[in-house]
């Protein structure tokens, strides 16, 4: 990995890939070097310039150009946010298969570049197009790494800090599985600050409960659907978390993410890749971090897994 400069190449200008951009340029001094590449390079050219052209307002300078896939040689990361939408008619399969095609055109000629970085993948599904690039890259696991669950856990957070009256820096929460409707909120993982969450819902001398939990359990669930209903698409929340996962292997700063991860024995799963905590340094994953699950979680968190493995098997890598 080149450790002289920080540099990221985007592969994919949609509004996913933009709203990273955007986020990357305006949180200032994460890397001095971002290339944008897309099928449709004139676009890409005109992202750049618009980009460009507000540097004189960012905290600091950056060198953003339109490129291509020989610019990846000497990069630290490349963020994959191209994928085709879903059609009419078209069966979950369908689209998984036409977007692995797509990603065979990305990663392959990545590779070739001599890119020696991180792969980073936010397009969905993106716990089984994260498993996609790692097949297709043959890098090792530790290098390729989804999006997985770091904007649900975020939102998570959010959520439970305005129930409890607390900064959600302070709650400590994880959404795990699939980034999708098998994923689950382990609620004996919950901590306000140092106190479990779960021993404050038993306390009958304040208004907390479990019902409560559910119910904001399945609001970070069906978040995504919501804001789709009302904007048609979801793009800054995931851009930002993008962008804090870009920063944390950057900054070596070797902090906890749940992000999509390959399992290899944890919990018992192998092969699959699922969001789960993940210490994040440099160097990609350093170490998957294995939450102690009640027997219940643990059987949430398998079905998760079969889930992800069944949707695989039928992909033609």
């Amino acid at each position: 990995m080149n450790t002289d400069t920080r540099k990221v190449v985007l592969i994919g200008t949609g509004m996913v890939g933009m709203s990273f951009a955007y986020s990357l340029v305006n949180q200032g001094g994460i890397c001095n070097e971002l290339v944008l590449i897309d099928i449709n390079r004139e676009r890409a050219n005109g992202e750049a310039m618009d980009l460009n052209h507000g540097l004189a307002f960012a905290k600091s300078n950056m060198k953003i150009y339109a490129g291509n896939y020989h610019d990846c040689k000497d990069a630290d990361i490349v963020v994959i946010s191209a994928g085709v939408a879903q059609k009419d008619g078209e069966t979950r399969l369908d689209l998984l298969q036409r977007n692995t095609e797509v990603f065979r055109s990305i990663v392959i000629p990545v590779v070739r570049s001599g890119f020696d970085g991180i792969f980073l993948v936010a397009t969905n599904p993106v716990d089984i197009m994260t498993r996609v690039t790692y097949e297709l890259s043959r890098f090792g696991a530790g290098r390729v790494i989804g999006t997985g669950t770091s904007l649900d856990t975020a939102r998570l957070r959010y959520l439970l800090g305005d129930y409890f009256t607390v900064d959600p820096k302070n709650i400590h929460a994880y959404v795990i599985g699939e980034h999708g409707d098998s994923e689950f909120v382990p609620l004996s993982q919950v901590m306000l600050a140092t106190k479990q969450v779960s021993v404050i819902l038993d306390d009958d001398s304040n208004d907390y409960s479990r019902e409560n939990m559910q119910k904001i359990e399945e609001q970070v669930r069906t978040s995504a659907y919501k804001i789709i209903q009302a904007k048609s698409a979801t793009y800054y929340g995931i851009g930002m978390a993008m962008t804090r996962i870009v920063r944390t292997i950057l900054g070596d700063e070797n902090s906890v993410l749940t992000v999509s991860a390959k399992l290899c024995g944890e919990y018992g799963v192998r092969d699959v890749f699922a969001g789960v905590p993940c210490i994040i340094g440099r160097n990609g994953i350093k170490e998957i971090v294995e939450l102690s699950l009640t027997d219940g979680e643990r059987e949430k968190f398998l079905d998760s897994c079969r889930i992800l493995e069944e949707n695989f098997e039928g992909v033609r890598i």
